[in-house]
């Protein structure tokens, strides 16, 4: 061998011997590697998830680890993980007398004549039939998701039973107010929201109750998620309305335990002058002692108003931090003695029906008399 053709180095040696088998096969598989390689540069969030693919099939990475999951896979890692919360337990209370009975079964049988059934908005109904929000259904209204009777629905549109109503492609069967609504009072316990989506994954009110069966529910009024106490939930938008306009003034009732104490003067200015919050003049229709011990003092407040942590910047306006609140009352509702913290109570159709009638609101089958 000539000193031309020798190696100089063993790297070169090394080198030399084995390229030559290889040549052949590598100019052969040449012509696929940069049409492979022109395509994954020109839209590489597409290609990303292909090139993945071939090492699975080949069986060289059965499991990939989820750091190498593509950019574009559609998960949304934002939101904390749900908690988990236990059903909760409704109270069981014995059975009414004969008389009542009778009474709940005729009120479960009757039922509104839909003829007579007055148009309502389309947001509203869909709402009420369980389709989603009354946001939500606006929402999908704005954005043509929504067809009555083969028209593309506009906002302000207003539907009958005999409409014919299309969501996203599928019909909707509506539901319409011709029996008694249900209502349920819950203790809700600190730590709780009352909302149905949370990017935090608390624990929600909706999580606990057990769901409608045509319907869906909705909270009367809402608590902050450090106040306990009496939430009125029902699938009637009728009486949220009544009881939680501000326009009625329905009357809610808290017990409060304040870490400090209130002079008589204060506690007459309360229910006289008010106080003045960011939001507006906050006052108060009655005020009174219900005992403490210590540097803890309770009070029972009445308020007419439902603003965000009201009571709350109240006693704060005075000087006082609130340590408890639990709501005790709302309008002719108060907060069963029995039930307990986490429990839920159904009311049946007798009770049902005098809160309709205090709502001024008519049952089913009947109609309002002429004054």
């Amino acid at each position: 061998m000539s000193k031309n053709n020798q190696p100089q180095s063993k790297r070169q040696f090394r080198d030399g011997i084995s390229q030559k088998p290889k040549s052949a096969p590598k100019s052969t598989k040449s012509p696929k590697k940069p049409v492979s390689g022109s395509l994954k540069r020109q839209n590489p969030q597409e290609n990303e998830w292909e090139t993945q693919k071939p090492r699975s099939q080949r069986g060289t990475a059965r499991h990939e680890n989820r750091e190498n999951r593509p950019i574009s896979e559609p998960k949304e890692y934002a939101k904390a993980p749900k908690q988990r919360a236990s059903k909760a337990k409704k109270l069981v209370v014995r059975a009414p007398n004969q008389k009542i009975q009778e009474r709940v079964q005729e009120l479960r049988e009757k039922r509104t004549d839909l003829s007579r059934i007055e148009p309502e908005r389309l947001q509203k109904v869909l709402a009420a039939s369980g389709v989603g929000s009354r946001r939500e259904m606006e929402e999908w209204i704005s954005n043509g998701w929504v067809l009555v009777n083969g028209k593309v629905a506009v906002l302000g549109d207003k539907v009958s039973p005999d409409d014919q109503v299309t969501v996203k492609g599928n019909a909707i069967k509506l539901k319409w107010a011709d029996r008694l609504p249900r209502i349920i009072l819950y203790y809700k316990q600190e730590g709780e929201i009352v909302s149905r989506d949370d990017p935090q994954g608390r624990v929600s009110i909706f999580d606990r109750l057990p769901q409608a069966a045509s319907s869906r529910w909705v909270a009367i009024g809402r608590l902050d998620i450090n106040t306990s106490g009496l939430l009125i939930l029902t699938t009637s938008g009728g009486l949220v309305q009544r009881f939680a306009h501000p326009s009625f003034e329905v009357e809610r009732e808290y017990a409060v335990r304040v870490l400090g104490e209130l002079s008589q003067e204060q506690m007459s200015m309360l229910t006289t002058d008010g106080v003045m919050l960011e939001d507006g003049l906050a006052r108060v229709e009655r005020i009174y002692e219900q005992g403490g011990e210590g540097v803890n003092k309770w009070y029972n407040v009445i308020i007419k108003e439902g603003r965000n942590r009201e009571v709350r910047r109240i006693f704060e306006a005075l000087g006082c931090t609130v340590s408890r609140l639990v709501r005790v009352g709302f309008g002719p509702i108060g907060l069963p003695n029995r039930l307990k913290r986490g429990q839920f109570y159904e009311l049946n159709p007798a009770e049902v029906a005098n809160i309709m009638k205090w709502a001024d609101m008519l049952l089913p089958g009947e109609r309002r008399r002429r004054k």
